[in-house]
């Protein structure tokens, strides 16, 4: 580990309402990252509800009890800030960057955004309009649609996880003041909430800003989350307008679980072997050697209460039955063995530069905090986790190729958009069904 990271150790502090504060000490930076992470996301939505935790990000700045739209942007742009704000599937986040020496605007600006936010009705009919165009765009991207219908096909339409963190149209269209206002009261509570601050930060000084802005905060329950079952299958959309398939397999894979179970491991190492880098079997061989996609990857999408193991790919809709054979003689290939050896240490290699890379990002050590604390209710040694990894064995890593030939217990999920021909349809489900 860099040993400026390691001298300046992260505290965590526990506020009296429950709100968690973490304060990442990097004395180096000239500037300061602040964040809002909220446990709530779009597998915290019913049916009914899908799409308004993203709604209610994009509301947040449109006025609070004390500022409207315009003062809100303002008061942060005349301290020079740079504002931004996400809503995944597990959390919501809103976040400020800026000079040092004004954190304690930055720390009262996002409290007031968090807990005072009056989602005027004005405002509202007009980001719905901000909003659907958000919606078009993603409906007309055919790799975003991929993706949509990857989650559906691997959890289906009764759980949360199989829809899109955008929600529906019909229900950005109904939805009202009452129903933002209600549901950031039932879901914006401290249990809930990790604020987060990297940079040249005084711990204790930071933790008292956050109280001061934040200790008012309703306690709260935890909000909590049932996991999906896995469902797999086949699932087509044709898009007008490209000239591209894009293919998406997904394959069931260990979840991070509540115990730092390490269980998940061998995937991430199995993914980053098969298709991550140019000189990884994926990309040598389907790329290089045979020209059948441009883009192409492998990777392990691992969350508390599921995981995916991911090979991604955008091939041409005349290639696409190729493709797809490509990409089963590989996963053939590799449950067979021997694995390469080179490969796996090649592999290893990447994951821990790609470990300590992380420690010098901000917002990746911010997010990743929050998401431990959410999902273990600690903060994890990142060395450790590192170790963990490269301890994982070779027989492990073969025996997760091996479980995704399994198609008749291990139902894959597939998901074809964009120009779909008949015959890569059939290909699909004769090899992966």
């Amino acid at each position: 580990m860099n040993p400026l990271i390691a001298a300046h150790p992260t505290r965590l502090v526990t506020l009296p309402n429950g709100l968690r504060t973490v304060t990442i000490p990097m004395p180096w930076r000239q500037t300061v990252s602040l964040s809002v992470f909220i446990r709530t996301g779009s597998l915290h939505e019913s049916a009914r509800l899908s799409g308004i935790s993203h709604v209610v990000e994009h509301m947040a700045f449109k006025g609070t009890a004390t500022r409207d739209c315009q003062r809100i942007n303002l008061d942060a742009e005349a301290l020079g800030a740079e504002v931004n704000a996400h809503t995944d599937k597990d959390h919501t986040a809103f976040h400020i960057e800026g000079l040092p020496g004004d954190l304690p605007a930055f720390v009262e600006w996002l409290a007031d955004i968090v807990l005072n936010s009056s989602f005027p009705a004005e405002e509202l009919e007009r980001e719905r309009r901000v909003i659907e165009q958000e919606f078009s765009e993603f409906e007309d991207d055919p790799t975003s649609v991929a993706f949509q219908l990857l989650d559906r096909a691997s959890y289906g339409q009764h759980h949360a996880a199989g829809r899109p963190i955008i929600g529906s149209r019909a229900n950005i269209l109904r939805f009202s003041r009452e129903d933002l206002l209600a549901y950031a009261k039932a879901q914006y509570t401290a249990c809930n909430v990790v604020v987060t601050a990297a940079g040249p930060v005084d711990a204790e000084a930071f933790s008292r800003l956050v109280d001061r802005a934040f200790g008012a905060m309703p306690s709260g329950r935890p909000n909590t989350l049932s996991a999906p079952v896995w469902q797999g299958g086949l699932k087509t959309r044709r898009l007008a307008g490209t000239g591209q398939c894009q293919v998406l397999l997904g394959f069931e894979a260990p979840s991070l679980g509540k115990s730092n179970s390490t269980r998940h491991l061998p995937h991430v190492l199995a993914a980053s072997l098969l298709g991550e880098g140019m000189s990884s079997p994926l990309l040598d061989e389907i790329r290089e050697r045979r020209g059948l996609a441009y883009h192409v990857a492998a990777s392990a999408d691992i969350q508390p209460l599921y995981g995916q193991f991911l090979i991604e790919g955008a091939t041409a809709p005349a290639q696409a039955e190729e493709f797809l054979q490509a990409v089963h003689q590989l996963l053939q290939r590799h449950a067979e063995g021997p694995l390469n050896q080179v490969a796996l240490a090649r592999a290893r290699k990447q994951l821990q530069m790609r470990g300590l890379r992380a420690l010098e990002q901000p917002a990746r050590r911010m997010e990743a905090a929050a998401q431990e604390l959410f999902t273990f209710g600690h903060l994890r040694d990142p060395m450790e986790a590192m170790a963990q990894l490269q301890a994982v064995k070779p027989k492990q890593v073969q025996a997760v190729f091996e479980q995704l030939q399994e198609h008749q217990r291990l139902r894959p999920a597939i998901a074809l958009a964009g120009t779909v021909p008949q015959r890569a349809r059939a290909c699909a489900q004769a090899l992966f069904s």
